[in-house]
């Protein structure tokens, strides 16, 4: 935090998600009101996931091809400007489920462009020793915001939903000027033609990397099977037998985790075995999800999503910490934008399975599955990616190997 330009990012993507969250809770309740059909909250999810996917390879060659920070920045803008006309369509009444549905996946396109440089610009903020601590911050600035941004977008909504989307617009553009003032050394690039290779340079540098393909599709798959967001409101209702309460505290439990977690690791990195440690992570997580399954009170059930999220933040630091260490700046962005590709698909695709199996089997025999095949997975993975096991230190790999790679792929 003694880096003024990675406070000044910390500051502007603590802002941005925690808009993104408060816009996420109006939205949500508004459409309800506007339709009254559950199936309108599982369109609001598609729309916003649909960018990431398809726009992956355009996302990569912009994080890599021009500033970081201005995609960043103008990324922000066009979540305040989809913002402010939820706001102007709300205040003028001519706002409906296709034309908030359309908003929304402007500024889904937005953030989709946006993560990914976010992501990118850390490794030119800090010094290389300091990089993995500062992965653990960055990921706290996002629990803060899961913490803190439903809450507050909750009690505006109170006031109208104009009053959260007018409120949403102003933080976005305070985050955007935030990330103007980011600082970074200069940085020689080669800009390679475009072409087939450089396009999807990002998918054959982590396939040709065993560590990188471990740690992210680790990952993919683990969450995949183990999330159980997507049964909570029933677990609230159906099992604990409590009100919507209860499911804000449970829906908050695994971001009290992983805040924690990423505090702790912000203060003392991870100094060793960071492959056992990951894989131990993604096991504890499996583990936490079949103990979720199992109780029946909501004291239990809030511990064990604690330790989901810790669990789960531990295996995002270092994943992310291998991702950025391991791969050269100038092609950080097409490598990050696949990796949010698969992060970001893991999570939708996992609340899918989670309420599929559910609907057929009833939601206790879903959340075993789900840890069990976690758990599985960790196995298989340890089994599958000796290297990533043998992963000892979160330090960046050497300047010559990594040289030699990127001039193969790019």
């Amino acid at each position: 935090m003694r880096q003024r330009s990675f406070l000044l990012f910390w500051c502007a993507r603590t802002l941005s998600n925690a808009a993104f969250m408060m816009q996420g809770v109006a939205v949500g309740w508004q459409i309800y009101e506007l339709t009254d059909n559950p199936l309108d909250l599982g369109l609001v999810g598609l729309v916003q996931f649909f960018p990431v996917v398809a726009f992956s390879v355009a996302i990569g060659q912009a994080a890599d091809r021009f500033d970081r920070r201005v995609i960043a920045a103008c990324s922000q803008i066009g979540k305040g400007i989809a913002a402010l006309a939820l706001a102007l369509g709300t205040a003028g009444g001519w706002l409906g489920r296709d034309s908030m549905l359309a908003i929304l996946f402007l500024s889904a396109t937005a953030r989709a462009f946006e993560m990914p440089s976010m992501h990118a610009l850390v490794p030119a903020l800090v010094p290389a020793p300091l990089l993995p601590r500062a992965i653990a911050a960055s990921a706290s600035a996002q629990q803060t915001a899961v913490i803190c941004g439903p809450s507050l977008g909750g009690l505006l909504y109170g006031l109208g939903p104009t009053v959260v989307y007018a409120t949403c617009t102003a933080v976005f553009v305070a985050a955007s000027l935030l990330i103007a003032q980011v600082r970074i050394g200069p940085r020689v690039k080669e800009r390679m033609p475009l072409g087939m290779e450089t396009l999807f340079a990002g998918f054959s540098y982590i396939r040709s990397r065993p560590v990188l393909l471990g740690a992210i599709s680790l990952d993919l798959f683990a969450v995949l099977l183990g999330g159980v967001t997507a049964l909570l409101p029933i677990y609230a209702r159906d099992i604990l037998h409590a009100g919507p309460w209860a499911l804000g505290l449970l829906r908050s439990a695994p971001a009290v985790g992983a805040l924690s977690a990423s505090i702790a690791l912000t203060r003392h990195a991870i100094s060793g075995s960071a492959g056992r440690i990951m894989f131990a992570a993604v096991g504890t997580f499996g583990a936490a999800s079949l103990l979720f399954a199992l109780s029946t009170s909501i004291a239990m059930s809030f511990l064990a999503l604690v330790i989901y999220g810790a669990a789960d933040a531990i295996s995002v630091v270092i994943r992310q910490s291998l991702v950025q260490m391991r791969t050269p700046y100038e092609m950080l962005g097409r490598v990050m934008a696949v990796n949010s590709m698969f992060t970001g698909s893991s999570g939708s695709l996992g609340e899918f399975r989670a309420g599929t199996v559910a609907a057929w089997l009833g939601a206790v025999p879903s959340a075993l599955i789900g840890g069990v095949g976690a758990i599985a997975v960790m196995l298989v993975w340890m089994a599958a990616f000796p290297e990533l096991r043998r992963v000892d230190r979160l330090i960046p790999e050497s300047p010559q190997s990594r040289t030699t790679s990127t001039e193969q792929l790019a």
